[in-house]
């Protein structure tokens, strides 16, 4: 056994020894530390304290300069890193000193802490990929590291740890590809130091891209900086933020910015793009394009929250649903690269389009977006190009540009749903109006002539702006040539201030020539006159001060002084933000078994947490802080708090008093402010209290400076006598009395820090939320089952124990068992539920069984993997004598796979593998098939993907199965078929779920609508037809009944696959055009002699390609739609005669449908007439359905049309008008008779002063004394229970929450307004949980009587 230090090798990147040492700079070619790095702030801090914990929990932590290790205490003293994170630190150097059992007292390696639940997952991957790279995992009894596979023999480790991990493994941010790695992936990042043998982390000068960050070398290579910024950049006179300040770099880094939604102007209203679909306002297949649009220029937008997302995120937000997932991922592969099946390269969008991986028209529409949106992308380096350099890179030809350059009918791939034309990207963006809010670009919808929105500005005025370059002298841009239009969308302008310039230019009063000469001066004043104020936890935190505590740099300030940065640019700093934040207490506590969250007060008062433990982690709330909502991610201060209902009244008092660890306490003898610390030195508090507090402060961020609203550095806090010495030991050295926190889950006591890192993160909020298992989770073994469970021995034929006779208490307390079932066997025991000899047998299979997963003689090939005989035995593929067989050595593997139904369940049945043809007995593939026009490309197609979701691509010539990848290499199948059988093939190796990230098989794709319904329905019951359903995580079929109880089928659709229809069968049969199931057409297929493949009989004749003329080309079809003209009665062609091919090109098809139509008339499967009948039938059934299905937008939600007709507000007649598409829904909701349920007929929005005819709001009404505070606010109530707060200058309509943030009410009302706006959002019934109306909650006296009818009152008179 090997337990020896392993050398470092010297000249690889692949098999290195270390971890990250140190950082180089490539700039200074200077060596660093990491917390130097920290510092000066290269790494982020989160980044930067993981590498450290990995250093500690290996070889200790290293000076990379002097090639020097120290343990984490002789580092702080060295002053290697700094003593706020030695607490952490020491943490993880318990992976070297090993970890005590709660149980046996003994000491735990870092995987067997692991398996105890003693430290997280996540946590616990990154040390042992630590130790991993320094030589082996560390065994800490013997004091020696051990290589993997006898680590995973002592029970110190197991491979499937490493090989499981997911996105919470991505810790480790790399400064220069901005992209979040694992552990290893940083490493592969790494040099090594030819001087030390160091593995250095390289960090360059970088600008952020597309997905990852660009060096400034390769925007160089690009063109996009020329040489003497690049000089500039090198030697750092000039900065990455100035850099990006160059419209010409940040177009091509970011884009210009793509249609990111829809405007209606008429009510100043917008959405996005899928929720104009859902309303019905678009088409399924205009918004797709569009949505494809945004993907492979950079992001899906949302244009209310101004933000851009992935797709995946877009999905998890709701900004798209999970029916276009598929299709806008692969859009997005125009951002993110293709990957070439021939050399497994990434290739650009062109690239793709060239080598037929997706199809031309689809390929160049994404290509025009991309050009129309600041250049075309290079995947690679992730940023747009220049034309002459994308000419260069093979990105573009001058063929390409020639097709783009000059548009026709086929090239324009993009549809205006107010016309009804098609046009090129550029020409519909130029058909745009552009938000003054946000910069957005929008289209708009029901644009009436004579409607002029103060709100928008039209396409081409922006253009306008952006063609004038204007000369500024000061603040962020100074000595910059900056358009017009930028300026005009920086901070410097309020939107009010914007829409007041663009009427006036509009009106003529101002002139491009006039906006040049007074945006600079504005720009100058803002500059001279602005507050550089930051927000602390309670006060304005002035530069100064933050200056002063080290929190900013002196350069920092100066450019904040100069107006060179933003208080928003600074506070984007993560160290910044810490200090003025902090990084999050304990937000609140997820219940493991039912995903529900709640409030610490809450968990209190359902018993899901003891009193006392509540109590400690709401006063670490209050005492880091605020008062957390996690379900509303909302803060607030203890008062707030109570009066929202988030704690209750009999804790105020504590939480109070907690609080001044936050306001400071009041020195009762000098009467000034103090902090924490200084409290606890005057005896003004418990000494233990308030360490428990100061542990808090520093475990989220540090500790709080009262006097100035912020948190500090430790040395900054030293000087200002907030700590010292004794107490830093005091913090560092925890002991049981310094354990002021205590885990439900494991009954221990620890320190905040401890319990912060058993926390996750909720990754909607960013919240930390505390896991709490079921309540009887653990169980407290009594000294005389002990003794028993020592009493009893064990003989264990594998692992750590081979050949010894154990004790039962060693081996149930092993790393073999996980927590959760260790439990499950006490609690049974106990319960005399289960006797000694029951557990013992229990025990010993659980190790067999992992023994097994080890022992390589013993596992199956499975459809891609590898498959344990236990997983046979938990399929019910082999029965448990069959496996005993196995294991005892009385079968051989051979013997097993021999089985019939064990070789149908790992290989599967024969699906249909190729085609015979009767007349000549040549067989054929069925690609080859296709190619010489005997099968139509949409039959060959359905046949292959049913190949693909049921194992393998068949050549039936060679006898090979073949994945996808390996079919387009092998040429057996062509690239146009690429991602479609890919898409296919995951019915195999399994979807993607892009909720959770994990692997899902195809019945739970089709659940979730991954993927369209008849598509999964067609792969599914292939997969059935050739062995049974497929697991993607076992990899192999599954028997039915074993499908059913891992959520893989279920009855409803047994049900639609055992009664089939034309809908489901799903295959056509070329000899009858007989539409069949895959069953069917199996049973029709002939076992060739040789191979013993199921071949697809084909009879009569048929000639080659070369010698056949293809009837029905496309431009045949075509002509052929185009002469067929159709009278539509319904939606948007109503009452128009338009032709065949328009109806199909236009937003009511989906390109997949529009393809499927063609198909099917180039097959001659249908006649032109059933063409025009589907089409026309399709149309009026999704005009229809659309009214069923659409919502149009109430008080704060979308409200259904069937719900308005079920209330009397659309009456039968409206609603039959509008399903025949006689009526337009936008014509409905603006009627009298609905707009008022709708949207109400106004509250008092505002006053009108006389004589002035001043309007001013209700609030600047009270501010100027022309209202009493109390009438305003009553005013202001109504407003807020009859719909949303008003501002009657701008004409625009707020919540509560926005009218706070636009500054329209002020923050002391925001509480009493949030209230009263609940008489619109509702009540929360404390005893249902239910949402109840303001009607309901003053009969169950929730709100006091008066009050609400005052409410009511307001509410029936709008």
């Amino acid at each position: 056994m090997q337990t020896e230090r392993m050398a470092l090798p010297q000249n690889t990147h692949q098999d290195f020894t270390g971890t990250v040492a140190g950082v180089f700079l490539e700039m200074s070619n200077e060596k660093i530390t990491i917390y130097q790095a920290i510092k000066k702030r290269l790494l982020k801090q989160g980044t930067g304290l993981a590498l450290l914990e990995a250093q500690a929990a290996s070889d200790g932590i290293i000076d990379p300069i002097n090639n020097k290790r120290f343990p984490v205490e002789e580092a702080v003293k060295a002053g290697l890193v700094g003593s706020e994170m030695k607490g952490k630190l020491l943490a993880a150097e318990r992976a070297l000193n090993g970890y005590q059992d709660p149980y046996t007292g003994q000491t735990l390696s870092l995987f067997q802490a692991l398996q105890k639940d003693l430290i997280p997952k996540p946590y616990a991957v990154r040390l042992m990929e630590a130790q991993i790279s320094t030589g082996g995992i560390i065994d800490p009894v013997e004091k020696c590291r051990v290589v993997i596979e006898d680590a995973c023999t002592l029970g110190h480790f197991d491979e499937k740890i490493i090989a499981d991990q997911g996105e919470e493994n991505k810790v480790f941010f790399d400064p220069n590809s901005q992209d979040k790695l694992t552990f290893r992936q940083l490493l592969d990042k790494c040099t090594v130091d030819p001087d030390t043998g160091l593995l250095l982390l390289p960090i360059g000068v970088t600008l952020k891209g597309l997905r990852k960050g660009v060096s400034i070398t390769e925007l160089l290579a690009s063109k996009i900086i020329g040489k003497e910024l690049f000089e500039d950049l090198q030697q750092g006179t000039t900065t990455t933020e100035e850099v990006m300040l160059l419209e010409t770099v940040n177009d091509y880094l970011e884009g210009t910015g793509s249609i990111a939604g829809i405007a209606d102007l008429s009510s100043n209203k917008i959405m996005s793009i899928y929720q104009a679909m859902k309303e019905g306002l678009l088409m399924k297949g205009t918004a797709l394009i569009l949505l494809e649009a945004q993907a492979a220029t950079g992001f899906i937008i949302d244009p209310v929250n101004n933000k851009k997302l992935t797709v995946d995120d877009a999905l998890r937000n709701k900004l798209v649903g999970p029916e276009f997932h598929g299709k806008l991922l692969s859009a997005e592969r125009a951002v993110t690269g293709y990957q070439d099946p021939y050399t497994g390269q990434k290739i650009s969008l062109f690239q793709a389009i060239a080598k037929d991986l997706i199809i031309k028209d689809h390929g160049i529409r994404l290509l025009e977006a991309q050009i129309s949106t600041g250049g075309i992308i290079d995947p690679i380096h992730s940023h747009r190009l220049p034309v002459d350099v994308a000419y260069q890179r093979g990105y573009f030809d001058k063929v390409m540009n020639e097709i783009l350059a000059d548009p026709n009918d086929d090239t324009k791939g993009f549809f205006d749903p107010n016309t009804n034309e098609n046009l090129t990207y550029l020409q519909l963006m130029g058909r745009c109006f552009v938000d003054l809010a946000t910069g957005l670009c929008l289209l708009p919808l029901k644009n009436q002539p004579g409607v002029d929105s103060k709100n928008f500005i039209d396409y081409e005025t922006k253009m306008a702006f952006k063609e004038v370059k204007i000369s500024v002298n000061c603040g962020k841009f100074m000595g910059k040539t900056v358009s017009l239009w930028k300026l005009l969308m920086s901070e410097y302008f309020s939107e009010n201030q914007r829409q007041d310039m663009i009427r006036q230019y509009r009106e003529g009063s101002l002139t491009i020539k006039t906006l040049t000469s007074i945006i600079p001066d504005f720009i100058e004043h803002s500059v001279k006159n602005a507050e550089i104020d930051f927000d602390g936890l309670r006060e304005k935190v002035t530069a100064q001060q933050l200056l002063d505590a080290e929190v900013i740099t002196k350069n920092d300030f100066e450019q904040l002084s100069q107006g060179k940065k933003t208080v928003k640019d600074v506070t984007e700093d993560e160290t910044v933000k810490t200090y003025l934040q902090g990084t999050g207490c304990i937000a609140g506590v997820l219940l493991s078994d039912s995903g529900q969250i709640m409030t610490i007060y809450e968990a209190r008062r359902k018993n899901k947490l003891m009193p006392g433990t509540s109590l400690i982690l709401l006063e670490a709330q209050a005492a880091t802080g605020f008062i957390i909502d996690p379900i509303m991610n909302t803060k607030y201060s203890v008062a707030e708090a109570v009066k929202a209902k988030i704690i209750g009244a009999d804790v105020h008092g504590k939480l109070s008093s907690a609080e001044k660890a936050v306001t400071g306490y009041k020195d009762p003898y000098t009467g000034n402010t103090i902090s924490l610390f200084q409290a606890m030195k005057k005896n003004l508090i418990v000494k233990d209290h308030g360490i428990r507090l100061l542990e808090a402060q520093i475990a989220t961020g540090g500790i709080i400076d009262p006097v100035n609203s912020h948190r500090i550095p430790v040395h900054v806090a030293y000087k200002r006598g907030y700590f010292d010495e004794e107490m830093n030991q005091i913090l560092n050295d925890t002991t049981d009395d310094t354990k002021g926190f205590f885990d439900p889950n494991t009954q221990e006591n620890l320190t905040c820090l401890q319990l912060l890192e058993r926390c996750v993160t909720d990754s909607s909020t960013g919240l930390c939320l505390l896991p709490l298992k079921a309540k009887s989770s653990k169980f407290s073994v009594n000294e005389q089952t002990k003794e028993t469970f020592q009493a009893k021995t064990v003989n264990v034929k594998y692992g750590r124990f081979t050949g010894k006779n154990v004790t039962l208490w060693d081996v149930i307390n092993s790393e073999y068992l996980c927590e959760e079932k260790r439990q499950e066997l006490f609690r049974l025991y106990k319960n005399r539920k289960i006797t000694i000899e029951q557990i013992i047998t229990i025990i010993v299979t659980i190790i067999e069984q992992n023994a097994v997963q080890h022992q390589a003689n013993l596992l199956f090939q499975g459809l891609r993997k590898k498959v344990s005989p236990w997983d046979l035995v938990k399929s019910q593929i082999i029965d448990k004598e069959t496996y005993d067989g196995l294991i005892n050595g009385k079968l051989k593997q051979e013997d097993v796979i021999q089985m019939d139904h064990v070789k149908t369940y790992l290989k599967g049945s024969d699906c249909v593998a190729g085609l015979v043809l009767t007349s000549t007995n040549e067989t054929m593939s069925i690609y080859e098939a296709q190619k010489k026009c005997i099968l139509t490309p949409g039959t060959a197609l359905y046949l292959l993907e049913a190949q693909a979701a049921t194992g393998f691509i068949i050549d039936p010539l060679q006898n090979k199965r073949l994945t996808v990848d390996e079919a387009v290499k092998a040429k057996l199948i062509g690239p146009e078929l690429y991602e479609k059988l890919l898409c296919a093939e995951k019915a195999v190796t399994g979807y993607i779920d892009p909720y959770m990230g994990k692997h899902i098989s195809l019945f739970e794709a089709m659940k979730k609508d991954l993927i369209l319904k008849q598509h999964g329905i067609r792969l599914l019951e292939a997969q059935i037809a050739t062995g049974g359903i497929i697991d993607p995580l076992k990899s192999c079929h599954l028997p039915l009944e074993v499908a059913y109880m891992q959520g893989y089928f279920d009855e409803e659709m047994n049900k639609t696959l055992s009664d089939p229809n034309d809908d489901n069968k799903g295959f056509l049969d070329p000899n009858t055009k007989e539409n069949l199931t895959y069953l069917q057409i199996i049973k029709k297929c002939i076992k060739d002699p040789q191979t013993g493949l199921l071949l697809l009989p084909l009879s009569g004749k048929f000639e080659t390609k070369q010698t056949t003329e293809i009837t029905r080309t496309d431009k045949k079809i075509k002509e052929e739609f185009t002469k067929h003209t159709l009278n539509i009665s319904a939606g948007n062609y109503s009452g128009r005669f338009v032709n065949l091919w328009e109806l199909i090109q236009s937003g009511y098809f989906t390109e997949e449908e529009k393809s499927n139509l063609i198909e099917k008339y180039r097959s001659k499967r249908v006649t032109i007439e059933e063409i025009i009948t589907t089409v026309t039938t399709t149309i009026t059934k999704l005009e229809r359905q659309d009214v069923s299905q659409q919502t149009v937008m109430g008080l704060k939600k979308p409200v259904s049309l069937v719900k308005l007709r079920n209330a009397d507000i659309i009456d039968e007649k409206t609603f039959k008008e509008l399903e025949e598409g006689q009526k337009l829904v936008q014509d409905v909701v603006e009627m009298d008779s609905v707009k008022q349920y709708l949207k109400g007929t106004g509250s008092v929005a505002g006053i009108l002063v006389e004589p002035s005819k001043e309007i001013v709001s209700i609030y600047q009404a009270s501010a100027k004394g022309l209202l009493m505070p109390g009438t305003a606010l009553l005013l202001l109530e109504a407003q807020a229970a009859t719909g949303f707060i008003i501002d009657p200058i701008r004409n625009r309509h707020f919540s509560v929450d926005d009218a706070i943030k636009e500054g329209l009410i002020g923050p002391e009302l925001h509480e009493k307004l949030l209230q009263a706006e609940q008489a619109v959002t509702g009540y929360t019934d404390p005893c249902t949980e239910e949402t109840i109306s303001l009607s309901q909650a003053i009969k169950k006296e929730y709100i006091e009587k008066n009050h609400g009818i005052r409410l009511l009152e307001a509410q029936i008179a709008t």
